[in-house]
């Protein structure tokens, strides 16, 4: 893989505000977005791949705004009154982008960041740079152009057609992988949403032999609909019965929530940047075998599983879909069913990789998604687990580890080796037990089975046996509380 940054050729002849790329911008497409008119794609051609990070000279993001919202990408509005997030340099976007390829087997064969002065509405690239890598392209024989911003559905048609070969954007990258990682029903049917929210934005004026059909029988029958309606219809038809399937999968998810809040297991969720290791955190806690790779979306369905906590009591662990920076906002929507776990969490562990140099951008980055999903994260119980000590320095892992320290509600650990595991595990607890209350109950000796359940859901803090009974403080959340009390009634007094 050659990795290297593309000259600025934004300001070349050719590239004024009045050339081709600007023009078609105003211009409906003739074609359908993402499938260039007369073009037949070879899939081992396609599978040479081709990453560009668009960096706008002067600072500020190479995004757009989101074509299929006009808006400023996820979460972006709300963001507005928050303190920017620390910004990554170009190289860690590339590489990162880089990355997001090799997770569905592309072979790179290029990257490069290619330097803006501006960004051109027809192709998003200067045309001197459009013409230069188009040379690449065909001397490379690349069949796939993946571009590392968010594109309009004309400026994709416009690249197809001057470089001849398939282009997707940012978001494209992710959905394609989400599709191929998803096993569940529900998985699918989330990322078909996403899909489709994400094709009926980028539907253009298409099939124009078919442009428009005539209604009725007759030659004085007004127009009927057009293929670009027809498709629209049917993509909107798609997405009502995907969204009626998927208000099904919450109705069960809160049936499946309730059942557990009547079996008192608190839950722990976790939350994290992709490949930060939170599978296997969830391996090393559960036992599990939970797919842990060193791969961006590894693991996509949600799982759960019960783990042993001190003192007999169990929690049950539940590991989320990974997020990063960019996240496409369909997805969001998409999986908010999903990550409704996390707002029903007692506790939220955020896993950090902190052997990654952006790991404050990546903390930044999932912080703003859990905003979108309207989390307090001031009312969340959260504590930040330090991961992959392992993988770096003496010096650096002590800083580390001198910093989780002093950090209320953070620990360092290693997933792979279990450093700082029994930690982690202690403040849980900890941060469990601190909701609970310490109530006196007497219990006859006899009962053997109540004492079972109060050591089972419970913290026994003393216990004092008499003749006939005991007398116990222990301490219980709110809702065992009222668990023991439906117990003991009816029941004759101590």
């Amino acid at each position: 893989m050659t990795s290297m940054q593309g000259r600025d050729t934004s300001d070349e002849p050719g590239d004024e505000p009045g050339d081709a790329g600007d023009q078609d911008a105003g211009e409906a497409s003739s074609d359908r977005a993402g499938a260039t008119k007369g073009v037949a794609w070879d899939d081992s051609r396609t599978r040479r791949a081709m990453v560009l990070h668009p960096a706008v000279r002067g600072g500020g993001r190479s995004d757009v705004p989101d074509p299929a919202t006009g808006a400023d990408g996820p979460g972006r509005q709300q963001a507005a009154s928050r303190p920017p997030a620390p910004e990554r340099p170009p190289e860690a976007r590339l590489a990162e982008a880089v990355g997001l390829a090799h997770a569905i087997e592309l072979d790179v064969v290029e990257s490069r960041i290619v330097k803006l002065h501006r960004r051109r509405p027809g192709t998003l690239l200067g045309e001197g740079t459009v013409q230069e890598l188009k040379g690449l392209i065909e001397h490379r024989e690349i069949g796939l152009v993946v571009i590392d911003a968010a594109l309009t559905p004309v400026q994709q048609r416009n690249l197809e057609k001057s470089w001849a070969c398939k282009v997707i954007d940012r978001t494209g990258l992710i959905l394609e992988i989400f599709g191929a990682r998803a096993r569940t029903k529900e998985g699918q049917l989330q990322v078909e949403l996403a899909a489709l929210s994400y094709q009926r934005s980028r539907l253009v004026r298409s099939w124009t032999h078919l442009e428009r059909q005539r209604g009725g029988r007759g030659f004085l029958a007004g127009p009927g609909e057009s293929q670009l309606e027809i498709d629209r219809r049917l993509i909107d038809e798609r997405m009502i019965r995907l969204k009626k399937e998927l208000e099904t999968v919450v109705r069960t998810r809160g049936l499946h929530r309730k059942a557990r809040q009547r079996v008192p297991f608190p839950v722990v969720a976790l939350v994290g940047y992709t490949n930060a290791g939170k599978s296997t955190l969830f391996n090393r806690l559960t036992t599990a075998e939970v797919l842990a790779k060193d791969m961006l979306f590894a693991t996509l369905d949600p799982t759960m599983r019960g783990v042993a906590l001190g003192g007999g009591r169990r929690m049950i662990l539940s590991d989320t879909v990974g997020f990063i920076s960019d996240l496409p906002h369909q997805l969001v929507a998409a999986f908010r069913a999903t990550l409704e776990e996390v707002r029903e969490a007692d506790i939220v562990l955020h896993v950090r990789d902190m052997s990654d140099p952006h790991a404050a951008a990546q903390r930044s980055d999932v912080e703003s998604v859990l905003r979108s999903l309207e989390i307090d994260l001031a009312s969340v119980t959260m504590i930040e687990v330090m991961n992959k000590i392992d993988l770096l320095a003496p010096g650096e892992r002590h800083s580390v580890e001198a910093l989780a320290a002093r950090t209320p509600d953070a620990v360092a650990v290693s997933a792979v080796d279990g450093t700082g595991i029994a930690q982690l595990l202690a403040m849980i607890e900890a941060k469990l037990a601190a909701t609970m209350v310490e109530v006196e109950i007497e219990v006859p000796l006899a009962d053997g089975a109540t004492m079972a359940w109060l050591y089972q859901h419970g913290r026994v803090i003393a216990r004092t046996d008499g003749e006939t009974c005991a007398r116990m403080v222990v301490g219980l959340s709110p809702a065992d509380q009222a668990r023991f009390a439906r117990r003991l009634s009816g029941q004759p007094a101590c």
